[in-house]
């Protein structure tokens, strides 16, 4: 046994032994931390800007030479130490309701490794696999000593920061991010890189206008606009850097990306809107901004853990101008947005693009009504501001038209100051019953688990929005669900139901699709199913609805 250490068997002998009084020093020795001066640092010893001592940059194939992570320690007595590489900054694998009460059951398991080492200090070194993803990974340290204490360095997390933390290795490939959601043509997009190269190229791209078909949720494909930049990159290795692209004067708005990728094949993409410098179309379109950075589980403060309310409600707030994940993609971009933008395109539909922080740039419903007869929600316009609520709900009462192609609208209230949103509560709770604005409201969720078809009613079956689809009282037609909205007691007078999915989550949660008309000449069409707008080219009759849906709402010609 070696002198620092004893086990809780040597200590009951002791004092058997003719009652003797076990010394101080091997009391303390036993109530030791059993690890301590725990730290990680990449092996190029070339830490990257926001690199401590619980936190290393990984980045291979880099200038630097980041490759691999050292774990060192101090082990105060013998002992079995499992270390863990787990990633924890996406959806599925932050779900802390499913934690243990020490953390171990938390995360995806990447690797693991075992040693049984003696007291002293040593050092684990992690090689992460060439095919690993980008984002952060805990390297969890289950520590066992003789008398069969296990301690668990790694169980912190946002709803438990008291506990014992591990180190965490950001494995960084290319992370960028637009400073603003939006821009206006003529002036430039300013994006922050952070990359462990020698050269980058950067390539602007429009997003909804390509024919080429996108399969995977960490992928963006566009139409290319301008001419490329070549950036030698060598002497910012250690630190992001902001880059100016430049937009032509005459770049239409839409929905933008750059494209940034190194020699070596790693690429971040930077998406952004936009905006008309003044209205120019009769349409706006409102690409859900807020709701991406809700679902963007990109980890900037380095804890293992994506930083949104959605990995635990004691965060409050989230940084609008991180980089998204999947290599920069917004969450579900592909499932939720790009359909419409491509129905937009192959429709020749010219429309006004904005995100949602130009929303709050019209001054009152008044300024937005006078400059547009149509305002559309495509995507999933979960989170708005007091001021947006207040602009989008005084257009509605002037007689503007509303359309939203998602589910779950307007359902929460955020504070926006200083480049994030800060969560306050429900708007139903605040005495603002989004079904009073929307139509409908949100119902329920299964995270996708079933999807079925709406059934035409016979209230829709009368109605403009099915002419021409071969739809009847009771036809059926695609596969919807994921979340849901349904009228409720708030929902405007004479709030139609179209078509409806009975009982799409369980007994009594039906999904309903609806529309109504105000006095003063407003329409407001509402699809009541999440993915409604992201599998509109999907379903023929689903096409025709929308069609039919924008001819009665847009503007003549």
């Amino acid at each position: 046994m070696h002198p620092g250490s004893l086990t809780r068997r040597g200590l009951l002998l002791a004092v058997a032994a003719g009652g003797a009084v076990v010394p101080a020093r091997l009391w303390a020795a036993a109530r030791r931390p059993v690890l301590d001066r725990l730290e990680v640092a990449n092996d190029a010893g070339a830490p990257f800007a926001g690199d401590r001592a619980l936190l290393a940059t990984l980045s291979p194939g880099g200038v630097r030479g980041r490759s691999r992570a050292i774990v060192r320690f101090r082990l105060a007595r013998a002992a079995h130490v499992k270390l863990e590489a787990v990633a924890r900054d996406t959806p599925a694998e932050a779900q802390l309701a499913a934690e243990t009460v020490d953390g171990t059951s938390s995360g995806r398991l990447v690797s693991t490794q075992r040693r049984l080492l003696l007291a002293g200090s040593h050092a684990l070194v992690w090689q992460p696999a060439a095919s690993l993803a980008p984002g952060t990974y805990t390297l969890r340290l289950t520590v066992t000593d003789a008398r069969g204490v296990r301690t668990v360095y790694g169980a912190a997390s946002p709803a438990q920061p008291h506990r014992l933390r591990a180190p965490v290795v950001r494995l960084l490939g290319i992370d960028a991010s637009a400073v603003q959601r939006s821009y206006v043509s003529g002036g430039s997009a300013q994006l922050v890189v952070a990359a462990d190269a020698l050269a980058l190229t950067v390539q602007l791209f429009r997003s909804g206008t390509e024919v080429v078909p996108t399969y995977a949720n960490d992928q963006l494909n566009g139409v290319a606009v301008g001419d490329p930049q070549s950036l030698d990159w060598a002497l910012n290795a250690n630190a992001p850097v902001v880059v100016d692209v430049p937009l032509a004067p005459d770049l239409p708005s839409g929905v933008y990306y750059a494209c940034v990728t190194s020699g070596d094949g790693r690429v971040g993409y930077a998406p952004f809107v936009v905006r008309p410098a003044q209205p120019e179309q009769r349409v706006a379109v409102v690409l859900p901004t807020n709701t991406w950075q809700a679902y963007n589980f990109y980890d900037a403060d380095g804890d293992g853990y994506g930083d949104s309310w959605y990995v635990s409600w004691r965060i409050r707030s989230v940084d609008l101008t991180r980089p998204y994940l999947k290599r920069g993609v917004p969450y579900r971009y592909r499932s939720y947005d790009l359909s419409f933008l491509h129905w937009l395109a192959r429709t020749g539909k010219t429309v006004d693009f904005y995100a949602d922080d130009d929303l709050e740039r019209f001054a009152s419903g008044d300024a937005l009504r006078a400059s547009y007869d149509l305002v559309v929600f495509p995507g999933h316009e979960e989170y708005v501001t007091a001021h947006a609520y207040d602009v989008v709900e005084r257009y509605r009462d002037l007689g503007g038209n509303l359309m939203f192609l998602s589910a779950n609208n307007f359902f929460r209230r955020v504070d926006h100051a200083d480049a994030r949103i800060t969560l306050v509560g429900l708007w139903r709770e605040l005495k603002r019953p989004e079904a009073g604005l929307v139509g409908v409201q949100y119902r329920a969720s299964d995270r996708g688990t079933q999807q079925n078809p709406f059934v035409v009613t016979e209230a829709g079956a009368a109605s403009f929005a099915f002419a021409g689809t071969g739809l009847q009282a009771g036809s059926s037609f695609g596969l919807y669900g994921i979340e849901i909205d349904a009228v409720a007691p708030s929902s405007p007078p004479g709030t139609v139901v179209l078509a409806e999915i009975p009982d799409a989550l369980g007994p009594g949660l039906t999904a309903q699709m609806s529309y109504y008309e105000t006095a003063a000449g407003a329409r407001v069409f509402a699809a009541g199913a999440l993915n409604f707008g992201g599998q509109v080219l999907l379903w023929p009759q689903a096409t025709q609805l929308l069609e039919n849906v924008w001819s009665r709402l847009a503007p003549a010609g």
